[in-house]
């Protein structure tokens, strides 16, 4: 990727090197009708949470060293104490440029269509934090937070998708955050509330089914941003660039992740599509560089 022509993001939040401890309390006699009413998307490492006021549903893969929890809105809650900052100059400059590049992408795509489109901010942290969506966990791998609009991710895991699932280089590492933005702009169009709502109604099976096509989209809208990114001039895409990300994509597709996890596969489980799934939809956002090509729910 060729980043620099681009102008660097202002709505990012630097935690890492910030600690926390648990506060006072315990999960207490709060039971499921205190859970928090989210849509909380997970990269595909750690599983996807869909979580409903009354019930949740939960398929974690395993994921970097365990996977996903569901924490009810009055969990202990942890403080972070001010640290000093351990994310690098040249990590911080990638990861405000290729979010900047996304909200160039989105604000003409929106524009075009007569809309305004309102940036999500992204939250750097190490290890743990907290969102509005309750306690995020590094373990999670990246995710998006409806609640109060925001990506969290912790850069160690750009090293994770690197080393443990052979998707190295700097495109696929914008890939994940071009997918979570994916996801906000389904929550800008309210695509996450109407899978929220199927969701209540649904079976378990079904809820998954339905949780697959919201991440398909989001790696539509991934290989979106990718191809309008390609377009400008001063195109940041180098040759190579969208292989690394497909490379990615195959990764994390729930087959071959449970393959590596459990030795089998069970479709009925998969919250994110299998491996060509993922790889064809970014391919077609990329291809067709229009967001309509991205099928919805």
């Amino acid at each position: 990727m060729r980043l620099g022509g681009e102008p660097e993001s202002s709505n990012f939040e630097d935690r890492t090197g910030q600690s926390g401890g648990f506060g006072g309390g315990g999960f207490g006699g709060g039971g499921l009708g205190c859970l928090l009413p989210l849509v909380a998307s997970r990269f595909g490492i750690g599983g996807v949470v869909v979580l409903v006021i009354g019930y949740f549903l939960l398929s974690s893969l395993g994921g970097l060293g365990g996977g996903g929890g569901v924490l009810p809105s009055n969990s202990p809650q942890r403080t972070a104490t001010a640290g000093q900052s351990t994310l690098s100059p040249q990590t911080k400059e990638f990861l405000l440029r290729v979010l900047g590049s996304t909200e160039q992408t989105w604000s003409d795509i929106f524009r075009k269509s007569g809309q305004q489109y309102r940036p999500t901010k992204l939250v750097a942290y190490t290890s743990g934090t907290q969102t509005a969506c309750g306690f995020g966990q590094a373990v999670m791998g990246p995710f998006y937070c409806p609640n109060d609009n925001s990506i969290y991710l912790d850069p160690d895991f750009f090293n994770e998708l690197s080393r443990r699932f052979g998707a190295p280089g700097d495109f696929a590492q914008a890939y994940v955050i071009a997918h979570e933005v994916g996801h906000h702009v389904q929550d800008l169009e309210g695509t996450l509330n109407q899978a929220h709502n199927m969701q209540a109604r649904a079976s378990e099976a079904e809820g998954n089914a339905i949780q697959v096509k919201v991440e398909l989209q989001a790696d539509c809208y991934a290989g979106v941003w990718a191809a309008n990114a390609r377009d400008k001039q001063g195109s940041i895409m180098e040759q190579g660039d969208l292989e690394e990300g497909m490379r990615a994509a195959e990764a994390i597709g729930d087959d071959t992740l449970q393959k590596q996890t459990q030795g089998r596969v069970v479709p009925d489980s998969f919250t994110h599509g299998t491996s060509a799934q993922r790889v064809n939809a970014l391919r077609t956002g990329f291809q067709s560089g229009d967001p309509k090509a991205c099928q919805a729910l």
